[in-house]
């Protein structure tokens, strides 16, 4: 599927993470040895992540992310008309988690609130379905927020993909502009590759509540609640996919990688970010890989390496490459213009924050 938007650009971008750090090497979980840790850390690219406190969630972090760049841009809450939540863990089966955060934020009851349930590629999609509810209305402003806490995918530190994944949540602001340079975009799926990276367990396919009322949850049902991910699968799809994609793009948009100024992809991990770096021939300086200090945090990923590693290159109008792509298999890539815009930036959410729960939970 390949778009273009008019008339709509990025007015802000903010992230939010946990102040709670785990070091792979100082804490090493499923390696046998601080060197087989360093090992890891030097292949995956991560040596400390971000971890959210038991009781958060990913809808915490965004409505932390939101409320920083409104008062950034000084944006009333009765002035936003959309707010779209993407993540792949909503708070609730019911109701949409989008819901509860356009009343956390004070969003008048007017504004078009919904969950979109993605993941690596989740930024991209996130952005086109956002911008294009405001290109298509009356609408003005509007609230782009993405993240997942992947900490509650692993039931221990067993699983050898827990030292990856890291926890954020951000929110990109949108806005109407008529001047604003059009982006196009190129997006695609083959759901063929879902099983390589998944969580069988916890749906309505394979609902816990029957185990439950039988009277408990085996082993067996726990392993399926766990993320699984097929690595050389994972690796097999990205080379023959991402390359294809970021000609496609490229083509589409009419432009080439000397005309971009910087290229930020999902940030996998390292080993893949560049080997895809050196396939597809992206100079050095203009390749973002910002994933050391937080992980891979899905959805989060690229907005949260624009904070960390670009957050001074707004000042002027700034092209980017972003593309998103995994989970689904799903893939999506774009090329926007960003500036000038107030600085990007990375908030911390102590762990002693308030959460809202929709019904709290009495305890004896």
């Amino acid at each position: 599927m390949k778009a273009t938007i008019k008339g709509v650009r990025i007015a802000g971008i903010v992230t939010s993470v946990p102040e709670t750090r785990h070091s792979v090497l100082d804490a090493p979980t499923n390696a046998e040895s601080k060197q087989e840790a360093e090992k890891l850390t030097d292949s995956i690219g991560v040596k400390e992540r971000r971890i959210a406190a038991p009781n958060f969630c990913t809808s915490d972090f965004a409505v932390h992310a939101a409320e920083n760049v409104m008062k950034q841009l000084g944006w009333a809450p009765e002035t936003v008309d959309i707010l779209v939540f993407l993540t792949q863990g909503v708070d609730y089966p019911l109701p949409a988690t989008a819901c509860l955060i356009q009343n956390r934020l004070g969003l008048p009851t007017t504004t078009a609130a919904f969950d979109v349930g993605l993941g690596c590629s989740g930024y991209v999609y996130g952005l086109w379905m956002t911008a294009q509810l405001l290109a298509g209305s009356d609408s003005k402003r509007a609230l782009f927020l993405c993240g997942d806490v992947s900490s509650k995918s692993f039931h221990d530190d067993s699983n050898a993909a827990s030292p990856l994944f890291g926890d954020a949540g951000s929110a990109t602001a949108l806005e109407r502009d008529d001047n604003a340079v059009s982006i196009p975009l190129v997006m695609g799926t083959d759901g063929s590759g879902g099983r390589h990276i998944s969580v069988e367990m916890g749906g309505s396919r394979n609902n816990w509540l029957p185990y439950l009322k039988k009277g408990g949850v085996t082993e067996k049902e726990i392993a399926l609640g766990d993320l699984h991910m097929n690595g050389p699968e994972v690796f097999t799809f990205t080379l023959r996919g991402v390359p294809r994609l970021i000609k496609d793009i490229l083509e589409y948009a009419e432009t080439s990688l000397d005309e971009v100024d910087y290229v930020v992809f999902h940030q996998a991990n390292k080993f893949i970010l560049e080997h895809l770096r050196k396939k597809i021939k992206i100079p050095e300086d203009k390749f973002i890989i910002s994933m050391e200090n937080f992980g891979n945090t899905s959805s989060a990923s690229i907005p949260l390496a624009i904070c960390e590693a670009l957050p001074d290159k707004f000042t002027k109008p700034t092209k980017l490459l972003l593309a998103g792509f995994g989970v689904g298999w799903s893939w999506g890539g774009m090329v926007v213009e960003v500036g000038p815009i107030p600085r990007p930036s990375i908030v911390e959410l102590p762990a002693n924050s308030p959460t809202l729960p929709l019904c709290p939970v009495e305890t004896a």
